[in-house]
């Protein structure tokens, strides 16, 4: 047994002693804090500390004699290397938005037990559906209690990093007139007061950053809004004098950030407050008095920020061009390399790739860790490659890598595959049948208000016709310097609602894969803005929506089976080559533009 997986042994049975002492049998540890982020800050890792799994997606339950982790498909050969020898057993789920660990709860619990979760990282939602799944088995649910605060002695605390504005140009949008629009969706429904807890729809409205979680420029805070004014609870200490004195005179003071909870508790009983029962927890819906009326539906800033203006648009394009310059200088280097006989390994691409990227206009940092999967380590979705465990490249295969940058004036996310050496025939076809389904829906126009999970099938189709399918979904939203992960649209398997209707100014990943276990991966992907177009109809059937493809950086054609393209796919990829290297060649030079000029020559049949 390694050290580590010792010491996960060993921080189990802390948590069962802290379950013996509470008088609960069981304890679940979500991925969550008090803002449900997705990713999260040290001090609530506390799924990775006791397990040791490193995924940013995943549930833990310990009772007195199992522990489980349930993971999705993204993260199970993660899982099962990073839990083995723990004793504690991977749950597979099928998407990362199963619940099926209640079940499994109610399974191994008997009539009279107690469900321990801390109520303070507790989804309002995830909350109503425990309760009603155990209810079920007359199991308990206790959420009053924080057992990680007893059995993790070093456990990190409050971020403690400045805020920082983001300023104009690239701020667009005032933020007096961001809070006059949520302050007019609040009117709307009646709410005297509003509670915002996620921390991107926090930075968006305010118009500030910070750096608070690893690749994304938030900070920890929660928001309370009225008609006129608001109350920023943030940690003393992270908010400059001048920038304190800029929020005040748009009506928003700054209170320490323990008090959010009593603030709720104190609302007058006249009060209507709006929350989003997604995205608040359970131990903040709790404090607030039972005489409030509440109205429970989407942030407005969720749906506001999803919708870029067309003065943001601009400066989306010029981070893309930036971005997509600094992806030709690191691909010319690379390859020169490798032809002179240099050995590389996923962590020098790593390296050397943000390298590139720091070099760039306006660029702040990345937008998530790179992923750079050799061979079977691509087809791993959310591979990361670390000092104890990375590939070097060698021999012939396939190359992933997916990355991207956190700009002023926007969020970058790209993946490419790249061949090195010769590549499989069989490896020729799996890229190619991912490559139409990222052409396929890249070409789709459809109607204004579409629900986005409707249009998942069209990247899937070429795949699915040869009787093959990937378990992520096709594309998320990506925030403007925000979050590189964001809702409400999702291009994915998932239950539509309405929050989801696709509408201009969004960006959305398109991104289909196919993954060979043990032996490759494939996945390709550019970001799309949604655009208004006019139709051969003059839209007499309603507003029809396209995608502009933002990303630009070639797609490497050595791997493409043209006997599996047809004439309008080629046409589209050399439209798109053509297009990359206008906007990319006033950006380059030397080698970086060579490499560019003949990665985007047009290919025939």
């Amino acid at each position: 047994m390694d050290a580590r997986t010792h010491e996960t042994r060993l921080r189990i049975e802390r948590i069962r002693d802290a379950l013996t002492a509470a008088g609960a049998q069981a304890v679940l540890v979500p991925s969550a804090d008090p803002h449900l982020s997705e990713y999260l800050p040290g001090r609530w890792q506390g799924r990775e500390w006791l397990s040791g799994f490193t995924g940013s997606v995943g549930s833990l339950v310990v009772t007195q004699d199992k522990a489980a982790l349930f993971a999705d498909s993204r993260y199970w050969a993660q899982a099962e290397a990073q839990l083995a020898g723990s004793g504690i057993q991977l749950e597979k789920m099928n998407s990362g938005a199963s619940t099926i660990y209640i079940d499994w709860i109610a399974a191994e619990l008997k009539t009279g037990d107690t469900l321990a979760v801390d109520g303070q990282v507790l989804g309002l939602s995830l909350a109503n559906a425990l309760r009603a799944g155990l209810a079920r088995k007359g199991v308990k649910l206790r959420t009053d209690a924080d057992l990680l605060a007893d059995a993790w002695d070093d456990r990190p605390g409050l971020p403690t990093e400045a805020v920082y504005e983001h300023l104009p140009p690239q701020a667009a949008v005032a933020r007096a007139d961001k809070l006059a629009r949520v302050r007019a969706a609040m009117a709307a429904t009646g709410a005297s007061h509003h509670l915002v807890s996620t921390v991107d729809d926090v930075a968006w409205l305010l118009n500030l950053r910070g750096a608070d979680v690893e690749c994304n420029p938030v900070f920890i805070a929660h928001l309370l809004l009225d008609a006129t004014g608001g109350r920023l609870f943030i940690a003393d200490g992270k908010v400059p004098s001048d920038v304190v004195g800029r929020l005040a005179a748009d009506g928003i003071q700054l209170a320490p950030y323990a008090q959010a909870a009593a603030a709720l508790a104190a609302l007058p009983t006249d009060a209507t407050l709006l929350v989003d029962p997604r995205r608040i927890t359970l131990g903040l819906r709790e404090a607030v008095p039972a005489g409030v009326k509440v109205i429970e539906q989407i942030n407005p800033s969720t749906l506001l920020k999803s919708r870029k203006s067309a003065a943001e648009a601009v400066f989306i394009r010029e981070a893309m061009a930036e971005d997509g310059a600094a992806m030709c200088e690191f691909y010319a280097e690379f390859e020169a390399s490798l032809a002179r006989g240099e050995r590389w390994s996923e962590l020098d691409i790593d390296t050397r790739l943000s390298a590139c990227r720091s070099r760039r206009k306006d660029f702040v940092g990345l937008s998530f860790s790179t992923i750079a999967g050799w061979m079977a380590n691509g087809a791993l979705p959310h591979y990361r490659a670390t000092p104890e465990s990375f590939a070097h490249i060698a021999g012939n295969g396939l190359l992933l890598i997916d990355s991207g940058g956190q700009y002023l004036g926007g969020t970058t996310d790209i993946t490419r595959v790249w061949p090195i050496g010769a590549v499989s025939a069989e490896q020729k076809r799996d890229y190619t049948l991912v490559l139409k389904g990222t052409i396929a829906l890249s070409r789709t126009r459809f109607p204004r208000g579409t629900l986005s999970p409707m249009l998942d099938a069209i990247a899937r189709a070429p795949l699915w016709e040869h009787g093959l399918d990937y378990g992520h979904g096709t594309g998320h939203g990506v925030g403007y310097f925000l979050n590189v992960h964001e809702g409400p649209q999702s291009i994915s398997k998932a239950i539509p609602d309405a929050t989801m209707a696709m509408e201009p100014g969004m960006i959305t990943s398109i991104e289909p894969g196919l993954y060979r276990p043990g032996l490759w991966g494939v996945r390709i992907e550019n970001l799309v803005l949604n655009v208004a177009i006019a139709t051969p109809e003059n839209n007499a059937f309603g507003e029809m929506l396209a995608f502009e493809t933002l990303t630009l950086c070639p797609i490497a054609t050595s791997c493409i089976d043209l006997s599996l393209m047809r004439a309008d796919e080629i046409a589209w990829l050399n439209d798109y080559h053509a297009t990359v290297r206008e906007r990319l060649q006033p950006l380059v030079s030397g080698a970086a533009l060579a490499w560019l000029l003949a990665g985007t020559e047009p290919i025939r049949a």
